[in-house]
């Protein structure tokens, strides 16, 4: 007989394999087949006019090592932590691995508990009423009426994970989550790189205040002379009106970097994440800061330094998860469903087992047969969604390798500017002295006083511009090249 019931029981879970793998293959056959293409991701050996094959990168210099100004770095540092825009990120950080302990739980047993209790009166004339009226309890005693029911015990559910449906929902939310860490180091990148630039804003500003309020001074020194000179009959009023008007100009344009230094602070504030106030910095040696050589390594280097093409990249591997749940809704949904409790119609009774024990043991299998369209849109999306995360991938690559390119230049030919720049203002410099002398010797009129201090005061403006240029473009190439979040 045991023989028997073994041969029996073989049997069954052959056929139950074989009927499980038909029906696998039928739905199979029915399910839509899109292709998505690979993503590239070939970059040269070396970047554009480098060839080099060293590996030294600028990008592994943590943002403390990069920046030597010590009243900088505590800027950032404030920020880090105050910055408004980079704690909202962090609590989405929060919530994406949240969701990763949601989806966890969908392909777990589901466990709960159940208490009730109930009172139901049916009518006489029915046939459960009949079958109440017929049936005793035990000898002599009837079905009360109304009747109450009690019942605890505890039920669980558990879809069966055949086709990895709700693994990869939790990996896509793995992946997720991944890219939001990334995201949150591409704006800590992005926020040092934004302090940096506006504190290297500051700085340019008060140079050119000091510049504007010395050539004010200068010009003023001038105005007096040439009124002096016109009372003595030596120069006429329209030299006058032109230097005045010159001045005029001047203080107008004092004023305008007043209020840029204002709205520049405020904006350094606001990025630090605090209200309104004085930003400390060392502006006298702004013009001398030296531009350091940035290292850039290989382009591959990229790939692994620059927080957004990570990101870009683990958006994509969710995108191709996403897709493989989407398919997986073509085929059928297994779910085991059990029970075990208590139940009686008087609570003394609750106890009494096994009269009062209940029970309960189910598997079905649901699958999609007819009118399956929204579950192909569904599929045809994620194939769509995956295809948009792959361009976004290979752009994000392209975009970080003409942004090195372009920073190179723009680093190489910066330093040639500001040293032709250095060598007009030493020329104009020197010239106003000459012009001055001359003009006090009536050996040169007003315009040629006026327009060699107007020069040279633009060469000067020109000359802290550039010089801010420079600072702005190693920022660029730091965040370029994936410095700053580290």
């Amino acid at each position: 007989m045991k023989k028997m019931n073994k041969q029996v029981f073989k049997y069954i879970n052959i056929r139950s394999v074989l009927t499980l793998t038909l029906f696998t293959l039928i739905f199979q056959s029915c399910v839509p087949v899109k292709t998505v293409r690979d993503e590239k991701k070939d970059l040269p050996e070396q970047f554009q006019n480098i060839v080099s094959n060293d590996t030294t990168n600028s990008a592994q210099m943590k943002w403390k090592e990069f920046f030597n100004d010590p009243k900088l770095t505590a800027l950032i540092d404030t920020a880090l932590v105050n910055n408004q825009e980079l704690n909202i990120m962090l609590q989405q950080i929060d919530m994406a691995k949240n969701e990763i302990q949601a989806r966890k739980g969908e392909y777990l047993p589901f466990l709960g508990i159940q208490a009730a209790a109930e009172v139901e009166k049916v009518g006489r004339y029915t046939s459960q009423g009949a079958n109440d009226a017929n049936t005793d309890i035990k000898p002599g005693e009837e079905f009360p009426e109304p009747l109450q029911n009690y019942k605890v015990g505890a039920f669980a559910t558990w879809e069966l994970d055949v086709w990895k449906k709700l693994r990869n929902s939790k990996k896509a939310a793995a992946m997720e989550y991944l890219s939001t860490v990334e995201g949150r180091n591409f704006m800590v990148t992005n926020l040092i790189a934004e302090i940096a630039d506006s504190y290297y804003e500051l700085q340019a500003l008060d140079n050119k205040l000091a510049i504007l309020t010395q050539n004010l001074e200068l010009q003023n020194h001038g105005l007096k002379t040439i009124r002096l000179q016109m009372q003595a009959a030596k120069a006429t009023a329209l030299g006058v009106q032109r230097l005045e008007a010159e001045v005029y100009k001047n203080t107008s344009e004092l004023y305008n970097v007043k209020q840029d230094i204002v709205e520049t602070e405020n904006k350094l504030n606001f990025l630090v994440g605090r209200s309104p106030q004085h930003i400390n910095r060392d502006s006298d040696t702004f013009i001398d800061q030296k531009i350091d050589t940035m290292y850039v390594g290989i382009p591959s280097q990229l790939l692994t330094n620059r927080p957004d093409i990570r990101q870009a990249e683990y958006e994509l591997q969710a995108a191709k998860l996403d897709t493989q749940v989407a398919k997986a809704n073509f085929y059928p949904s297994f779910t085991l469903r059990a029970g075990v409790g208590l139940e009686s119609f008087k609570t003394k009774y609750i106890t009494a087992t096994p009269e009062s024990l209940l029970y309960g043991l189910a598997g079905d299998m649901v699958a999609p047969l007819i009118n399956r369209n929204a579950i192909k849109a569904a599929y045809y999306n994620a194939n769509d969604r995956q295809l948009q995360a792959v361009f976004d991938y290979e752009k994000t690559i392209l975009n970080a390798h003409i942004e090195v390119l372009n920073g190179l230049s723009k680093i190489e030919n910066l330093k040639k500017s500001y040293e032709q720049k250095e060598h007009q203002v030493e020329a104009l410099t020197n010239s106003i002295e000459i012009t001055n002398k001359l003009f006090s010797a009536a050996r040169a009129d007003y315009m040629e006083v006026l327009l060699t201090q107007r020069d040279a005061l633009e060469s000067k403006l020109q000359l802290v511009e550039t010089k801010k240029e420079q600072l702005t473009a190693k920022v660029n190439m730091y965040k370029s090249l994936g410095g700053g979040w580290n």
